[in-house]
C-alpha cells in the first residue's frame, strides 16, 4: 500500500477507505501478512476488477477521442 499511497498522494485514511470500497465491490482482493515483523498489505485486482477497468479505459478513450 505504500506504493499506492505515494502514487495517489492520499492520506492513509482516505486510501484505506477507497480500498475498502473496491474490496466490497469485488474489484480487488486484499491480502494482509507480515514481512519479517512489519505488516504488509497486498492488493490483487480481481477478474471483475480487471474487466471493469478495461471497460473504463475503453469509455475514457472514446470520450477523449471525441474531444480531439
Amino acid at each position: 500500500m505504500v506504493f499506492l499511497k505515494n502514487q495517489t498522494e492520499l492520506t492513509w485514511g482516505n486510501l484505506s477507505s477507497h480500498i475498502s470500497k473496491l474490496e466490497e465491490a469485488g474489484y480487488v482482493n486484499v491480502e494482509k501478512r507480515f514481512k519479517g515483523k512489519k505488516p504488509q498489505t497486498l492488493l490483487h485486482l480481481s477478474e471483475k476488477g480487471r474487466n471493469a477497468f478495461t471497460e473504463y479505459r475503453k469509455k475514457l478513450t472514446q470520450v477523449l477521442g471525441k474531444i480531439s
